[in-house]
């Protein structure tokens, strides 16, 4: 036969101090050492090495500003999209090959991720030799544009 015991729960409703002792024991910071990371200053040595471990203070690096960002798509997601695009306009139809300029859509490089089952003649800045061979199989074609940056 199993006892169930009830957990013991302190909450101390009615108690000024809560367990602390005198109501002078834990009044401030300074039973804490400080806030923050008060104290790692000349007589700090217990805190010190507890700061190269987790090095925080401060910034470390830089962030580049010239650095640019590159929008990327997939040939499966141009597959996807396709008839989407050709009701916004974005996209044409003429017989069984679709014709789509992605620098309208703002996509700087086409990917060879996926599949495509259509023919499709793209012009874009970049695209990756994969996506090149995957479209042409397709029946479509490629035309890399120089970008005005």
């Amino acid at each position: 036969m199993t006892i169930t015991k009830r957990k013991k729960v302190r909450k101390y409703r009615g108690s000024k101090t809560h367990g602390g002792g005198s109501m002078k024991k834990r009044r401030g910071a300074g039973s804490r050492g400080g806030r923050g990371r008060a104290g790692s200053g000349k007589r700090g040595d217990s805190k010190k090495p507890s700061y190269w471990k987790d090095w925080e203070m401060g910034t470390h690096g830089f962030t580049s500003h010239s650095r640019s960002v590159t929008v990327a798509m997939n040939v499966s997601d141009l597959h996807r999209e396709l008839p989407r695009l050709v009701e916004q306009g974005v996209a044409t139809k003429k017989g069984d090959i679709y014709t789509v300029d992605l620098s309208v859509l703002g996509v700087d490089k086409l990917l060879g991720a996926g599949h495509i089952g259509v023919s499709v003649s793209v012009s874009v800045a970049a695209a990756t030799p994969k996506a090149k061979e995957k479209v042409s199989a397709a029946g479509g074609s490629v035309v890399e544009e120089a970008s005005e940056d």
